[in-house]
């Protein structure tokens, strides 16, 4: 039953590499090794895995979070509030080219925690800053490599659907009394940061040795791009930053707003609300900036939810196959097997794929709640996870955001990745130590 489940794993993983479709491969896996058990004749109910498909639809700390974040998403783009923040901050880097490439990353990392979509943070900001890039003569594969790097930042958002699958996680297990993911971000932040300015750093030598920065030769096509700023207008630049401000005063951590009040879908429905104010000072509809927010509910849904409960149903089978214990019981004799494990898997997934959603879910759900049993805490087993895949994603050129970005900048994805390879690896290593000895 081991074998064949392995061959499962295997076979589910070729398919996602394939780019077939995460949730259908996923529920079909799950349900395949949960009939063989049924045919093994073991304890576990075939109806027990559905059931782990079914709560995961209908868990409030994860629905009420994801839809709302997207739903404040899709106000956001349709009020060009984003637009109006991405413009206020790229718009300074022109005028000091020294500071160009590293300031691009790490005003792309800090967009992505505020809109966490990679692929929406990648277009957003590449059509503003690469054309500007181009016109300080980078060279158009730089400019657009100092973007996608900066494609990981939503790791540390509260909009990130694996920080409430990890403080979810937590708090069935005792670790944490309620599942706040704001607990988890606080442990995620510091060696996440470091992460970020270590692949800057990285990127920004790579920059020099191979003279592709400010001053090298640009063509006639590269400095005929299409400048995209806008006037910015500072009210409508703040709104995107208000939810994460209100979440952040009222964490724990810091206390001035009361905790319980102020949760993440509260925040998010304030800062929607805002948006419809700016809608209706710049005189577009705000039944259509409704129906925005209601589409943003549904994709949350129907793209991350449901994936969620798709890994959850998969990891189900796995326990019913007998996987899971096996797994387990070879990483408790190795607590160096178990951070290795939830570092290399996830990222590994996410450079083949293009996205590490499905490989990190089903990681967290499958092994992060044993997390104990090889001397860690969820948070770190967890975090480690769904950070690998993030910054996995940031180097994989088959990513939406990286193919978005070659497209703006006229450039091979494989010629991006190649920039950004060095730094992401040197990224997860710096995130993976920090996260394990200094939490």
């Amino acid at each position: 039953m081991l074998w064949l489940g392995i061959a499962i794993i295997l076979v589910t993983f070729w398919m996602l590499y394939k780019n077939y479709e995460a949730r259908l491969v996923l529920v079909v896996s799950g349900i395949v090794m949960a009939v063989l058990a049924q045919f093994a004749g073991t304890s576990v109910s075939l109806t027990s895995v559905v059931n782990a498909f079914i709560n995961q639809l209908i868990n409030p700390g994860l629905v009420t979070v994801i839809t709302t974040v997207m739903g404040f998403g899709y106000v956001m783009t349709y009020t060009k509030c984003s637009d109006h923040l991405v413009n206020a901050l790229v718009r300074p880097l022109t005028k000091v080219p020294v500071v160009v490439i590293p300031g691009t990353v790490l005003i792309t990392w800090f967009l992505n925690v505020i809109l966490p979509s990679a692929a929406g943070i990648a277009a957003s900001v590449g059509v503003l800053l690469i054309p500007a890039l181009i016109a300080l003569k980078v060279r158009p594969v730089m400019a657009a490599a100092a973007v996608f790097l900066g494609t990981w930042g939503s790791v540390i958002s509260p909009g990130n659907p694996f920080n409430p699958q990890v403080a979810s996680i937590a708090h069935k297990t005792g670790e944490i009394l309620e599942p706040d993911l704001m607990i988890v971000i606080a442990q995620e932040f510091v060696p996440s940061c470091l992460g970020i300015l270590v692949a800057t750093i990285a990127l920004t030598i790579l920059c020099k040795f191979k003279n592709e920065g400010v001053g090298s030769t640009a063509t006639k096509e590269d400095a005929a791009q299409e400048d995209k700023t806008i006037k910015v207008n500072p009210l409508m630049a703040i709104i995107p930053i208000v939810p994460l401000f209100l979440l952040i005063i009222a964490s724990k951590q810091v206390g001035w707003l009361p905790t319980k009040t102020f949760s993440v879908p509260v925040c998010m429905l304030l800062g929607t609300a805002l948006g419809l104010v700016a809608a209706l000072v710049n005189k577009q509809k705000i039944g259509e900036a409704s129906k925005r927010f209601c589409r943003g509910a549904g994709d949350g849904f129907c793209d991350v939810i449901v994936l969620m409960a798709a890994a959850a149903l998969f990891a189900a089978g796995m326990k019913a196959i007998g996987l899971t214990g096996a797994i387990v019981d070879a990483m408790k004799g190795s607590q160096e097997v178990a951070m290795f494990s939830a570092a290399i898997g996830p990222w590994a997934m996410a450079t083949l794929t293009g996205s590490g959603n499905a490989a990190a879910i089903a990681f967290n759900e499958a092994i992060t709640p044993y997390a104990a049993d090889f001397g860690l805490t969820v948070v770190q087993l967890g975090s480690v996870a769904q950070i690998a895949a993030g910054i996995g994603r940031s180097m994989s050129p088959i990513a939406g955001a990286a193919i978005i970005l070659a497209g703006i900048a006229g450039v091979n994805p494989m010629e991006v990745v190649k920039r950004t390879s060095l730094p992401c690896v040197l990224a997860l290593i710096v995130v993976s130590v920090g996260m394990f000895t200094l939490n």
